[in-house]
């Protein structure tokens, strides 16, 4: 804080004072009062989250279906997101972040980039920096939701879903949780996205695969991924780019970064191995799926509470997300039949959800965390936590069904019944096979 406010007597010296009046002529540490540590940290954790978590979504979203869907899948992503990059250069950023018009939406002041500020307020790394990491965010979020119909949606139908959603739905959000919005003036708390990002892509995904339908010969049972190496790998990735989307978010490079990478760590570890745990308990096996599904859950879960909790509190988190999603998950896949292909809402959403409403519990100073702001405690933010949640859902839900359908009056969603044929391998509907197993097709019969 002392920092910041030394920067903002310097900003506030520079405007005053014009450069040919100042002793010794232009300073230039008062013209650029970022910090070149800060700078340099948050532009690395930015392309961290390009180099590891956006392939690593992809890769997972490819090994966990079948071979042939795997091409559409890896097309389908990276237009996507090339599309979210361009648009949020152009409109995205100033409705997430720019000059907030009464706390719903960001202002036009920030289109194109025109009028971006030496330093993003309330930080000291220049705002193209910010500008940059946040781009990130948005690239990450549209690609998540593309996995709920991996496989089955139109080229075109799926790039202008991503382009759309990710400005009508996803920047109004993160205005109203980080851009200054209305949720952030109640109290709302997600640090690195719990609710913005993973709950949002997580309630939008399910609407997805609602209004997209099933797969062709889908049964329910889980699919046999095709690529288990594949969907470890891009695991991996995944789960080391989480580690500069959660330390990047506190914008320095100080021991609050250090904090959350580890409460990001701990808390996708302790989730991956409950999940192992209670696959062993209930089916008496463990699967490379089940132990990506718990690594993702963990992921969800603990993005909202990174930098407000302690190590202890981030353990308990992961602990307490990975039933939550498991259970979520068999719901969602055997009770309801939703088809959402890579279990988006189960663990993004549920793992977000899960998180968001801990952080009232966990981030109190009894426990580690950073403790309520002043006058607050755990009740008060609960129901903080609450709204935001209510909000960010009929948002998503509302938003997506517009998106979705308004795009299919000229485009239609899903590819021909032709190109689905041979893309689903079901396990038989009498076999008890537990999320994530490996079943073997049955095979032709050998001529005598």
């Amino acid at each position: 804080m002392a920092r910041l406010a030394r920067t903002g007597a310097v900003v506030a010296a520079l405007l005053e004072t014009p450069a040919w009046a100042m002793p010794g002529g232009l300073d230039i540490a008062a013209v650029d009062p970022a910090n070149a540590g800060d700078t340099a940290f948050v532009l690395i954790a930015a392309a961290l989250v390009m180099l590891f978590a956006l392939p690593g979504v992809l890769l997972m979203q490819a090994g966990r279906g079948t071979a042939r869907a795997s091409q559409p899948v890896f097309l389908q992503g990276a237009a996507i997101a090339a599309l979210v990059s361009l648009l949020w250069v152009v409109v995205g950023y100033t409705l997430a972040f720019g000059d907030s018009g009464g706390g719903v939406i960001g202002g036009g002041n920030a289109w194109m980039l025109i009028a971006l500020g030496n330093v993003r307020f309330g930080t000291a790394i220049p705002e193209s920096a910010f500008v940059l990491f946040q781009i990130t965010g948005a690239m990450l979020a549209a690609i998540l939701v593309a996995g709920a119909w991996a496989g089955r949606a139109r080229f075109g139908w799926a790039l202008t879903f991503g382009g759309l959603w990710s400005l009508i739905v996803y920047a109004p959000v993160a205005h109203w949780v980080w851009g200054g919005g209305w949720l952030s003036n109640l109290g709302v708390l997600d640090f690195a996205g719990g609710i913005a990002l993973h709950f949002c892509v997580g309630i939008s995904a399910l609407v997805a695969a609602v209004i997209i339908g099933r797969r062709t010969g889908w049964t329910g049972a889980d699919i046999v991924p095709h690529n288990p190496q594949l969907l470890l790998a891009g695991a991996s990735m995944l789960f080391v780019g989480n580690f500069a989307l959660a330390g990047g978010w506190t914008l320095a490079a100080t021991d609050d970064a250090s904090s959350a990478i580890i409460n990001a760590h701990v808390g996708a570890c302790v989730s991956g191995l409950v999940w192992l745990l209670i696959e062993k308990l209930r089916t008496r096996q463990v699967t490379a799926l089940g132990f990506v599904c718990g690594l993702t859950a963990g992921i969800a879960a603990i993005a909202p509470a990174a930098g407000l909790v302690s190590p202890g509190g981030a353990i308990l988190i992961g602990l307490l997300a990975a039933p939550a999603c498991y259970f979520t998950l068999q719901f969602v896949t055997r009770t309801l039949m939703i088809d959402d292909s890579n279990h988006v809402f189960s663990l993004h959403g549920i793992g977000g959800l899960t998180g968001a409403l801990l952080v009232a519990v966990f981030m109190s100073a009894s426990f580690g965390g950073v403790g309520y702001p002043e006058g607050g405690g755990f009740g008060g933010q609960l129901l903080a936590q609450l709204i935001g949640l209510g909000a960010v859902a009929m948002w998503s839900i509302l938003g997506t069904l517009i998106i979705g359908y308004g795009i299919a009056t000229a485009i239609p969603m899903r590819v021909s019944k032709a190109e689905e044929i041979g893309d689903v391998i079901a396990v038989p509907p009498a076999i008890d096979v537990p999320v994530g197993a490996v079943a073997v097709p049955p095979q032709p019969e050998r001529p005598a």
